[in-house]
């Protein structure tokens, strides 16, 4: 990456494990594609929760914000059902797997590898 990770805890206490596992989480997409200008994870509750004290039951919101030559990433996690994302371990690994998705996605288009219409 050419800019540091940024990670950012809205609402809720740092978390030591929960930003190491963030780390590692990011650098597999470096690994899928070293090219990442930059890279900005947001962890909070979910926006209607008002207190600042994660209360059991309340879903996590997760946004990443990955920028790479000629185009943005983006993945926000901010569930609708109160039941998804309850454990933070759980949101932060589905986040980064809609985020690989989209990275490799990016790169097969780079490279021309992308779907193409069938010809008619």
């Amino acid at each position: 990456m050419q800019n540091p990770l940024q990670i950012s805890f809205h609402g809720i206490d740092h978390s030591d494990a929960v930003e190491q596992r963030i780390r590692e989480k990011a650098a597999k997409l470096d690994q899928i594609f070293d090219r990442i200008t930059s890279c900005r994870v947001v962890i909070g509750l979910h926006h209607r929760n008002k207190s600042n004290l994660h209360r059991k039951g309340e879903p996590y919101h997760i946004s990443i914000d990955v920028t790479v030559p000629n185009a943005e990433l983006v993945v926000k996690r901010d569930p609708q059902d109160p039941h998804i994302n309850e454990d933070i371990s759980v949101a932060v690994n589905d986040a980064f797997t809609k985020m690989e998705s989209q990275l490799k996605d990016y790169v097969n288009r780079m490279r021309g590898d992308g779907k193409r219409p069938a010809a008619q």
